[in-house]
């Protein structure tokens, strides 16, 4: 075994600062990127709530419809009757919606999201339309599931706050 009595010899400021480089490195090419299954539940449901709320008030009802379960089992129940199935929703709002004037611009506020598992949680919240003639509101209870696609809606109950007179 041959010895060398050269030694590198480098600054002991000079080994820490190439030491510090080389874990922060390591530590920012492996830090973790944000996953949407990471954020709270809580979050995601807002985000898919304010998603309908910016689709809405774009005039885009099919967009407002991307919050809702693509499914023959989504239920949406208002007044006094119950409609079944994603596209029986979709056509009831762009029925009763058909244009931006009866659309309006729509806020959805004090929103409540309890989580009840992993992948299923409960929203009440209240809703409010702002147009030129009038300025309907209500309260909302929605059931979110977790689908393959994120959160959606599969259970609406809105009602609307009577009107004054």
């Amino acid at each position: 075994m041959i010895h060398s009595s050269r030694r590198l010899s480098l600054p002991l400021c000079t080994y820490a600062s190439l030491v510090f480089a080389f874990a922060l490195t390591h530590s920012i090419s492996s830090a973790p990127v944000a996953r949407e299954e990471d954020q709270p539940i809580a979050a995601q449901i807002r985000a898919v709530l304010r998603a309908q709320q910016d689709a809405w008030n774009r005039g885009d009802i099919d967009g407002f419809m991307n919050g809702y379960a693509r499914a023959k089992s989504t239920t949406f129940a208002s007044e006094d009757s119950v409609r079944r199935g994603w596209e029986m929703v979709r056509d009831r709002y762009k029925r009763k919606y058909a244009d931006r004037t009866k659309m309006g611009v729509l806020t959805f506020s004090d929103l409540e999201v309890t989580p009840l598992s992993s992948d299923a949680a409960v929203v009440l919240g209240r809703w409010h339309l702002k147009r030129a003639q009038d300025q309907p509101h209500g309260r909302f209870t929605l059931i979110f599931r977790k689908t393959t696609g994120g959160w959606r809606i599969v259970h609406d109950h809105t009602s609307a706050a009577p009107t004054k007179r």
